[in-house]
């Protein structure tokens, strides 16, 4: 493989990870106009436009796996998989809050099921299939008469996935935005390679391949917000929600998943758009989402030039789409 200077791979790494789970909700909330939303709103706004059919075919999948040869108590090659794809996700109610007793308090949980299909744009293959929830976990109810303060993250998000992965994400309630969002970055870049070399070459190229930016692919969702104001299409409100693993969640993987690739954080960042056809005054809802997970395989080589056994390298795993509700 190739050799890079460090400084620059430095430079250029995925810090912005870390970033975009702790600080994005916060400082779109901080915004002048800003509304984060109550616990009805949260319901109304957000779950019921949720409900339904999106459809999206502008979906990228960027994904580092294990090359041939690679074994998982060494350091080895790696694949840079990229994949354009066609989805659909379907929200449903799930019907009358469930009820979570607490003795002196009890949580009532308005859900959402969540059906998502993925298929690759050209071939027609299916890539990924998931199950799983939505959940407003606002409404609680004191039985004793006092005031209790409302759960740290509000809304949550659990899912099943046939790879051999369960996840459960928390988040912190929405937040509503005039206009369109300036997306921040989300690096597809691996992080704690230590003196491995070469690592950064699949990723640093600043050029689009088709409409997707490889290094940051939150650029091409601005770029589809860019083409869609060309051709007089506007947002004219955000709302944005956020889950994360890291926020009291957890993912659970099978024995394969955790030896060769272990998936162990998950991001899901939505955009739930309100966009006008200023040429007819048509409205109608449109849905962007990144989501990043982090892939822990192949350690990283010592200064002896050995592998470090007691490290791994951290691969995104990144997926970006534009949907409109059918």
């Amino acid at each position: 493989m190739a050799t890079f200077k460090v400084q620059d791979f430095s430079r250029l790494g995925g810090s912005s990870i870390k970033e975009l789970a702790n600080d994005f909700t916060e400082k779109l909330a901080k915004q002048e106009g800003a509304k984060q939303l109550t616990t009805a709103e949260l319901t109304t706004e957000v779950w019921d436009k949720l409900q339904g059919t999106w459809v999206g075919n502008k979906g990228w999948n960027l994904i580092s796996v294990p090359a041939m040869g690679s074994k998982p108590d060494g350091a080895g090659d790696f694949k840079l998989l990229i994949q354009p794809y066609i989805e659909t996700m379907t929200f449903t109610d799930a019907g009358a809050h469930a009820r979570n007793r607490g003795g002196n308090a009890d949580q009532f949980v308005a859900a959402l099921e969540y059906h998502q299909r993925v298929t690759d744009q050209k071939t027609g293959e299916l890539l990924h299939v998931e199950n799983g929830m939505f959940m407003n976990l606002s409404e609680i109810v004191d039985n004793d008469g006092k005031e209790l303060p409302l759960p740290q993250f509000n809304i949550a998000r659990s899912g099943t996935i046939p790879h051999g992965d369960s996840i459960m994400l928390l988040g912190r309630p929405p937040v509503v935005t005039e206009g369109r969002i300036d997306f921040p970055e989300a690096s597809t870049i691996p992080t704690g390679f230590g003196n491995t070399l070469g690592y950064a070459d699949e990723f640093s190229h600043p050029s689009m391949e088709g409409n997707l930016f490889k290094s940051d692919p939150n650029k091409t969702l601005s770029a589809d917000l860019d083409e869609m104001e060309k051709n007089g299409f506007k947002v004219k409100k955000t709302t944005t929600f956020i889950f994360d693993s890291d926020n009291s969640g957890g993912i659970h993987n099978i024995p394969f998943i955790v030896k060769h690739a272990n998936a162990v954080r998950m991001q899901a960042f939505f955009w739930l758009e309100e966009v006008e056809n200023t040429n007819t005054g048509q409205v109608f809802d449109q849905l962007q989402y990144t989501q990043i997970i982090d892939l822990d395989f192949q350690h990283p080589l010592g200064k002896d030039g050995k592998p470090d056994q007691s490290k791994l390298i951290k691969w995104p795993h990144v997926t970006i789409n534009t949907m409109v509700k059918q």
